[in-house]
């Protein structure tokens, strides 16, 4: 891979630190400095105001707008496309002094640090800011959003005057009119606002997006001893300007809590009004609130932390993947999904991708099932959104969309779009490792039967037989996104027989344990046996590619037989390939973007040989190319398990930063959520050799070798079970004392809080 890291913050394990302003990393470290709690989220942008480049970023989750394409299209093209929306800017300030006004684009500033701490999630910033009359004023930035209450949040500032006495001008407010970056207009329009300087100082103000009528009304009550209080408000503003008197080395502390409320999908507008009654600021206090906030980031490292004896960068690195892993998703939205950039900024329009549940879920499966399961239940809740799009796509059942915010398909590039099945068998992929983790009878019976058998009914209308009789999917584009309109690409077939025998042993399942139940669905969606008879046949006679000699799964027909190209003498120059190769270019040759073959061979591994994986690994690797921040992980953890284990270190290298070292040069867009997830995937299913599609779980670790420990936690069976890994030992035991049964080095092993140990290997 010709990537290489851009190193720019302090290496810590537990913050990320930008020791001194440069703003040629300013967009870059907007997006590392992000904060979110699911409900919302703000890129670390300069709220006292920044003329140099930046992205003011405030996004909200559920809330998007919609514009419609200036072009004519083919039945099945997607007639509009739907994006996250830039909303309002609730940290909104602006400081003078003697009438000169803070800007770090401008003004004279020294001491400059900027620290995004892991275990109390406050992202706090200082400098020191000389005027062109000599006055220093040293100002302290303090923000954070509430993870036990999303809705809130808040923000301090600090003064302190270094060598002067006298006053200081600062405007708090909320701001509606930020423009959306990507459509290059501000999309509200502004229904109320008001301000209160009586009683105490609050502000409020409700906008509603121009097409989608998506509201957020938000509040906030600001705390400071000021001099005097003015009112100001425009078309799209209201604000508090404060004048406030400072002694010499005295500190002043502006504190503005906010209360955000949103009225999106599935929301009815007295449940909004009702919110926004609710949205009460009296008794909110900032220490107590930080106390809180503390206690529950601890209780997430208590469950879900990995630490790194002997690689301090990838100890940093990994445990940023957490933080932003849970800031962006921990089940506290119901019915909501992950976006490819969370909420950390506008690249891929804030759409859901099959990432979600092929990439993110395993890691909420094993730390916060709550979250997994809202995840899953974002997919039954816009199930008529996926039977609407399986009926323009000439198909029965639901086809679940490549690219969503609200369920719809909004991806206009149609060979994306209408070619990839693997949304839907994501879904029914995700179901079953749900399901396999926690045997929710409940989750099947209510929601999962009735994704599955419209997911198979969409499968079984969408592929056809072929002239020898085999079952298969013509015209497709699998995971590989280089390969377009081809016939019988493995991963979707494989996947396609997945999805059927999967539906079909749990209708068998049903019918056999509740009948009532099975009666019932049955009944909602007019299944008759014959259905699943011919599910049955499809399954049994699906063409999977497969050479016997070479024990490789070929791709898809022909693949074979394409022109090969030597990826590695790709000129670094030519790099992204989509900005520098004509599009047909990319798609007429043997080169994979991500993989595709490899990727069905890690999600049910203890279906191939050590043979077959080897063969498949040696074949497909050197073709691929990486263009998918998603690729390396999944060659770093079967490289694992083949034992090529500098290679495996090598792919691993940039998984944990790569929007810390802004790998692929485009961190400030946001960063890579779904690959984050990826990276969490490459240290426990890589070098912890966790397999979780067997009857039982399995383990099998090694260690990197300029490692000395590394010890991760995944909840499992009503338990945190800790692994501990040296160099020449395993380690492992239940944290709350219950006994699992898991498979280690092959051998079944019953844990509980006494441990147990063994040799590595």
């Amino acid at each position: 891979m010709a990537k290489v890291a851009d190193k720019y913050f302090v290496v810590d394990e537990w913050k990320v630190i930008e020791d001194g302003f440069n703003p040629d990393y300013g967009k870059v470290s907007e997006s590392i400095f992000s904060i979110a709690n699911e409900y919302m989220g703000v890129r670390g942008y300069f709220e006292e105001g920044y003329s140099g480049e930046k992205l003011i970023g405030s996004y909200f989750n559920g809330i998007y707008e919609q514009t419609e394409p200036d072009y004519g299209h083919y039945k099945g093209i997607a007639d509009f496309t739907e994006y996250m929306v830039n909303a309002v800017d609730w940290l909104y300030t602006r400081i003078s002094l003697e009438g000169e006004v803070l800007d770090l684009a401008l003004s004279n500033i020294s001491n400059f640090r900027r620290e995004l701490d892991f275990r109390t999630g406050r992202l706090s910033r200082s400098f020191v800011w000389t005027t062109k009359s000599g006055k220093k004023l040293k100002v302290s930035f303090e923000r954070f959003v509430s993870m036990n209450q999303v809705d809130t949040a808040a923000q301090r500032i600090q003064f302190k005057a270094l060598n002067f006495e006298g006053e200081i001008d600062v405007t708090s407010g909320l701001d509606l009119s930020v423009p959306h970056m990507t459509q290059n207009m501000n999309m509200w329009n502004c229904v109320d606002k008001s301000a209160n300087v009586k009683d105490s100082l609050t502000i409020s103000l409700e906008g509603q997006t121009i097409n989608t009528c998506k509201k957020v009304f938000t509040t906030a009550r600001i705390d400071a001893d000021c001099q005097s209080v003015t009112p100001i408000e425009t078309e799209k503003t209201i604000s508090l300007n404060l004048i406030l008197h400072l002694n010499e080395n005295e500190e002043k502390t502006i504190t503005k809590y906010i209360k955000n409320v949103t009225f999106r999908d599935h929301m009815t507008e007295s449940e909004y009004e009702t919110n926004k009654k609710n949205a009460v600021l009296d008794g909110l206090d900032y220490e107590e609130m930080c106390k809180k906030e503390e206690a529950w980031w601890a209780d997430v490292w208590e469950k879900s932390d990995i630490i790194i004896d002997g690689d301090v960068e990838n100890q940093q690195g990994i445990r940023f993947c957490i933080f932003q892993l849970f800031q962006t998703y921990h089940g506290a939205v119901w019915g909501s999904n992950i976006g490819a950039k969370g909420l950390t900024g506008e690249a891929y329009n804030g759409n859901a991708f099959w990432d979600t549940e092929t990439y993110c879920l395993p890691f909420f499966l094993f730390n916060n099932k709550e979250a997994a399961r809202n995840l899953l239940f974002f997919r039954y809740a816009t199930l008529n959104d996926a039977r609407d799009r399986a009926k323009v796509l000439d198909c029965e059942g639901a086809f679940y969309p490549i690219a969503t915010i609200s369920g719809k398909e909004c991806c206009n590039l149609w060979q994306h779009a209408s070619l990839q099945l693997q949304a839907s068998t994501a879904v029914a992929y995700g179901i079953w490792f749900y399901e396999k983790m926690f045997n929710d009878k409940d989750f099947m019976k209510d929601y999962g039967i009735e994704m599955l058998i419209e997911i198979s009914r969409m499968l079984a209308t969408r592929g056809d037989y072929s002239a020898e009789g085999k079952y298969g999917y013509y015209c497709v584009m699998g995971p590989d996104e280089f390969q377009m309109m081809v016939h019988n690409n493995c991963y979707t077939n494989y996947m396609g027989r997945f999805t059927f025998e999967y539906t079909i042993e749990k209708l068998a399942q049903m019918k056999s344990e509740d009948k009532d139940a099975y009666d019932a669905i049955a009944g909602k969606l007019s299944l008759k046996d014959s259905e699943i008879e011919k599910w049955t046949d499809m399954a049994e006679k699906m063409f999977i590619p497969y050479d016997e000699k070479s024990m490789i799964f070929e791709q898809h027909e022909g693949f074979f037989k394409l022109p090969h190209v030597d990826v590695d003498a790709i000129p670094i120059t030519d790099f992204p390939l989509y900005n520098n190769w004509t599009y047909d270019r990319i798609y007429r040759n043997d080169m994979i973007k991500q993989p595709d073959v490899l990727m069905f061979m890690l999600m049910f591994n203890s279906k191939f040989s050590p043979q077959q994986l080897r063969a498949n690994y040696e074949y497909y690797e050197p073709r691929c190319i990486h263009e998918s921040s998603l690729s390396p992980s999944v060659h770093s953890i079967l490289a694992t398990q083949l034992h090529k284990d500098d290679e495996a270190y090598d792919f691993f290298g940039f998984a944990t930063r790569m929007d810390l070292d802004n790998y692929n040069r485009n961190t400030g867009d946001g960063i890579h959520t779904t690959s984050i997830a990826a990276a969490w995937m490459n240290i426990v299913y890589g070098f912890g050799g966790l397999r979780t599609d067997g009857e039982e779980i399995s383990i099998s670790p090694s260690i990197p070798k300029d490692w000395n420990r590394y010890i991760f936690k995944i909840s499992y069976a009503d338990d945190v079970l800790e692994v501990n890994v040296s160099k020449d030992k395993l380690e492992m035991k239940t944290l709350h004392g219950n006994e699992v049964e898991i498979n280690v080095y092959g051998n079944k092993v019953a844990i509980g809080g006494d441990g147990y140990s063994c040799r590595i290997g």
